[in-house]
């Protein structure tokens, strides 16, 4: 069944996964030529579908799929709260210089070394 809201899926879909954590599977498909992200999440008995074409609904896809891998290790009664954070926010790598690495002239290692 396709549902509209993503918060309505993503409660039945962590409901779903809760009664069956064995059977429930989730599968993503997204079809470059239309620009559109198909999320499906069944235990071959019930069958929820998501469509969305907006690019920050990613952020969201991250989140059940967080849900999902806390569930599977944690067990079905792990409270999530405790282990996915409200803004899964990713972390950026900050690139620092180390000294003496500095290549001269703008050049990247390329060419010939003096």
């Amino acid at each position: 069944m396709w549902v509209e809201s993503w918060d309505v899926f993503y409660q039945q879909a962590e409901q779903l996964f809760r009664a069956e954590p064995l059977r429930t599977r989730f599968v993503t498909k997204y079809r470059h030529c239309d620009g559109k992200l198909e999320v499906k999440v069944t235990d071959d008995r019930v069958c929820l579908k998501y469509k969305t074409d907006q690019a920050q609904d990613l952020k969201k896809l991250e989140k059940l799929n967080q849900l999902f891998f806390v569930l599977t290790v944690h067990g079905k009664d792990a409270a999530v709260a405790d282990f996915v954070p409200e803004t899964a926010s990713t972390t950026s790598v900050q690139h620092q210089s180390r000294p003496g690495t500095a290549t001269q002239g703008g050049k990247k290692g390329r060419g010939r070394r003096q």
